[in-house]
This record gives C-alpha cells, structure tokens and sequence, in this order.
C-alpha cells in the first residue's frame, strides 16, 4: 500500500465560511486548492428564485464543473443557453465563455469545481467586499487575473435572462 503525499482536505459543514445571505443567494466556501495541492477549488452557490449567478467570463487555467444539487440552472457555455436540473451536471472547458444563474421560476443550488484549483475563495471575498462597495469597479481588471476570471459582453445572455423577467 502506497502512501497519500498529502492528507486529505476536509470541511465539515460548520467550519464553512459562507458570503452572501444564507437562504437567499449565498457562496459557501468548501475547499480551495491550497488544501489539495492545487488539484480542485470547491463553492457550493445558493441561488433564490431566479437569480442571477455569475455573469459572462471565462478561465484560462481550469476547467469548471457544476453539478445542480436542487433546483434548475440556465448556463450559457459557449453559443449555447442550456437549462440543467437537479442531479444534472456540466463541465465548462478553460476558454469557453460561461455563466449561470437559477432557472427563471426556480432557486438552485450547486456545487462548482474548478480543475486543476486556483485560489477561488479569495475571488468570492473580493465579489463581496465590491457588493459592501469597500472595492470599487477600477478593482475588477485587477482582480481579474489575480482569480483568472475574465469578463465578456455576451448580448445573448443577457437577452435571454432579461425576456424571461419581463
């Protein structure tokens, strides 16, 4: 029998840090790669009725995993503008502009997983501390590549969860 070169990353519910407001749309930070050697980064995203996830970016350095725990999940990947239910899952490939929110008429609730880790829960403590307005727009490019997380105009998008609101 071999021996692991690193133990393994555990977080129990209870010591999760969680951004965002608990039972409406909210960020729990699972484990990040500097627990796994830089193999994975986890969040579970909770998202209310509706509501809009993350907007139009892409990665240069990981793949990115969803898997909808409850709920529905509209994401563009790519061209395409798909709607995946609970047990479904996707993997979005590094390049390919995505985003997400909850399905018009449904929460969600997920697990995201990017492959191979990047620092992620920094990103998801910048987004709030922007929303709290203690970073400022001017933030964003740098932050971009400091998390790899690039944003686009995707009009689509944009038209698709827009129609569904009216």
């Amino acid at each position: 029998m071999t021996t692991a070169s690193r133990p393994a990353a555990i977080r129990r519910p209870e010591d999760s840090e969680i951004l965002g407001t608990p039972g409406a749309s909210s960020v729990r930070l699972l484990i990040d790669s500097n627990e796994t050697g830089g193999s994975v980064s986890t969040v579970e995203v909770t998202l209310g009725v509706g509501a809009d996830g993350a907007t139009p970016h892409y990665h240069t350095l990981s793949d990115e995993l969803f898997f909808v725990a409850d709920g529905e999940l509209q994401v563009m990947a790519g061209d395409e503008i798909v709607t995946v239910g609970a047990g479904g899952a996707l993997v979005v490939p590094k390049f390919m502009p995505h985003a997400f929110g909850a399905a018009p008429g449904s929460p969600a609730r997920l697990l995201i997983a990017l492959m191979p880790g990047v620092e992620r829960h920094g990103y998801f403590r910048f987004l709030e501390q922007l929303g709290q307005g203690k970073a400022t727009p001017a933030d964003i490019e740098a932050a971009q590549a400091d998390y790899d997380n690039y944003f686009i105009d995707a009009p689509q998008w944009w038209a698709e969860r827009n129609a569904n609101r009216a």
